[in-house]
Formats: structure tokens, C-alpha cells, sequence
């Protein structure tokens, strides 16, 4: 039960229009209090999936530019967990609100079953907003991606996403299959002909990846006109990887030296 004095919940039977199909399950919003949830302009999401790469941008993007917390999604089965930042406990999937620019996120990850209810509740979130369209920024799993490489690559659902992409030059996905939150969005946005991009950063699962994070980051800048300083987002990521780097240093040192027994003799008239 929460006090109305500082939460209210988010009634999405009042929107005009609800994208997705009755039988489809979204979460409940609760909002804060006297909260406008009409944002307007370019809704973001990111979540908890390869590299981390959504949560990360996401979680930059709000801090960066001081987004102020709209309202919190709810769900009897989520997790009993509050999240602390900077002494503050939080609930782990949050709506930022700021000028022109609307964040949804998820600080941690979700069973597979999930996707089609999160993905319902984004879109709730998207029409309730009055947003234009819909950036969402995922990883690409590459287990042999170098540490500070990395490609992004883009889907748009509408022909006009696909044209800023490339005027952007970024690389489209021409063949594929996109999975998870993601794919769902992205195939709801062409049933509906709603606007949304998905970018996709190459990101490595061992890690929480930064960079590649940064690297979205920078195309939603881009696509935005946003102006989104990456000054401590890049300091992280060469952060990380020095300690990623320090860990296969220190592991390759552990590993014992081949014993003589299993040395083979070669023919160095072959290689």
C-alpha cells in the first residue's frame, strides 16, 4: 500500500489510444506525486541485457543531463530490492522525466517471460507521454570483442527511422533476428507504425560494458540534437578495461609452464 501523499498509481485505461492488444499484460505505473507523465519529444529506454549496455547508457544519460524521477513500475512478482544511489534507496525499474526527453529503465535483469509485459509497459508509458518516437539501446553479444573496439548498428521500423540512421551512417542490420524487449518493440512499432530505432552495440558479456555504452550513447546525441557529455562515461569504461586487462595478466601468469614431456618435436621444414 502506498501513501497517497507521495505516490499515486498510473491509470493507463484513461490514454485515447492503447497500443497494445487488451489481452497483452503491462505493469502498473505508480507515479510521484503531481506528476505530469505528458513529456513530449524522444522517449529512451535501456535494460539490463548484453554488456549491460542499456542500463549503462540509460543510467548516464539521466545523471548527465539531472532528469527528475517521474515514477516507479510496480509488479507483485518483481524482486523485494531497493537499489541505493548516493544514500538513496530506489526501486530498480524507474522513469526519468526532462526537457523534451523521457528515460525508462531497468537496473536489473528479468527472466525471459518478462519481455512481452515490459515491452507492453514501454509502450504504455511511450503513448501516455505524447512522445514522438522511441530510441532503444541494447548490446550485441560478441564474446571476441576487443576491449576498446566495437561496432553499433541500427534498426529503425518506419522508413523514416531507417533514413536518419543513414544520414547518421550507421550500420544497419540487414538480415537478422533481434530477441528479447528489443524485438518485440521493434515489431510493435512496425504493426503500428510507430517510430522507433534500436541501437545496437557490440559489447562483450564478460564485462559491464562502458564503452560500448558510450558508443550509443553518442548516436542518441546524435539522432537527438541532445547535447550529452561523455567525459565520465569514457573515464569508466578505460577504468574497466584496465581492470578486465589486469585480470587475463594476472590469470595468464598463473597458468603453469608446458612440461617437457608434452613438447613435440616439429619438422621446421612444415608450418
Amino acid at each position: 500500500m502506498y501513501p497517497r501523499a507521495f505516490l499515486r498509481r498510473f491509470d493507463w485505461d484513461e490514454t485515447e489510444m492503447r497500443p497494445m492488444d487488451a489481452n497483452m499484460q503491462s505493469y502498473s505505473l505508480v507515479l510521484h506525486q503531481d506528476a505530469d507523465p505528458r513529456t513530449g519529444g524522444v522517449a529512451v529506454c535501456g535494460f539490463t541485457t548484453a554488456g549491460m549496455v542499456g542500463v549503462i547508457a540509460a543510467s548516464h544519460i539521466i545523471k548527465t543531463l539531472r532528469m527528475r524521477q517521474l515514477g516507479t513500475v510496480m509488479h507483485k512478482d518483481f524482486p523485494a530490492v531497493a537499489l541505493i544511489h548516493d544514500e538513496v534507496p530506489k526501486h530498480p525499474v524507474r522513469v526519468y522525466q526532462g526537457d523534451g526527453l523521457g528515460v525508462f529503465t531497468s537496473e536489473i535483469q528479468f527472466g525471459n517471460e518478462t519481455d512481452i509485459p515490459f515491452a507492453s509497459t514501454v509502450l504504455e508509458w511511450f503513448t501516455k507521454g505524447g512522445f514522438d518516437r522511441l530510441i532503444i539501446i541494447d548490446g550485441l553479444t560478441r564474446p571476441e570483442k576487443e576491449l576498446s573496439n566495437g561496432e553499433l548498428f541500427g534498426v529503425g521500423s518506419t522508413s523514416v527511422a531507417r533514413d536518419r540512421l543513414k544520414r547518421l551512417d550507421i550500420e544497419p542490420i540487414q538480415q537478422g533476428i533481434v530477441s528479447g524487449i528489443t524485438g518485440f518493440l521493434l515489431g510493435e512499432g512496425d504493426r503500428l507504425g510507430i517510430d522507433i530505432t534500436a541501437l545496437l552495440s557490440e559489447a562483450s558479456p564478460m564485462y559491464p560494458d562502458a564503452r560500448a555504452a558510450a558508443l550509443a550513447v553518442e548516436a542518441v546525441s546524435d539522432l537527438t540534437g541532445v547535447e550529452i557529455p561523455l567525459t565520465e562515461l569514457l573515464e569508466n569504461a578505460r577504468s574497466i578495461e584496465d581492470s578486465v586487462r589486469e585480470i587475463i595478466e594476472n590469470a595468464s601468469q598463473m597458468l603453469p609452464a608446458p612440461s617437457d614431456e608434452n613438447v613435440t618435436d616439429i619438422d621446421p621444414s612444415f608450418g
